[in-house]
């Protein structure tokens, strides 16, 4: 029911609840705290890990993103709108 700030997707309430929540899990998930090692996702899948972003996980598995957000640095920020 609020207004977006400029230039946001959604409202300034939403967005502190999100990171509030978002980095009590990741706090809590193993996968990225005691569990992220060498043993557990092989020094493969760490480099894997480490040499991608949301952006090219979004453009490998929607190939049509890429002329949107496919020379962006971050995924969360505003898209390149078609025909721009």
């Amino acid at each position: 029911a609020e207004d977006r700030p400029e230039g946001f997707a959604f409202s300034d309430t939403a967005f502190r609840i999100f990171i509030l929540m978002a980095s009590r899990r990741l706090n809590s998930d193993r996968f990225f705290t005691t569990h992220f090692t060498d043993e557990v996702y092989t020094p493969e899948g760490i480099k894997w890990i480490e040499d991608n972003t949301m952006v090219t996980v979004l453009t490998r598995h929607f190939p049509a993103l890429d002329p949107y957000v496919g020379g962006s640095a971050n995924a969360f920020a505003i898209w390149k709108r078609p025909g721009t």
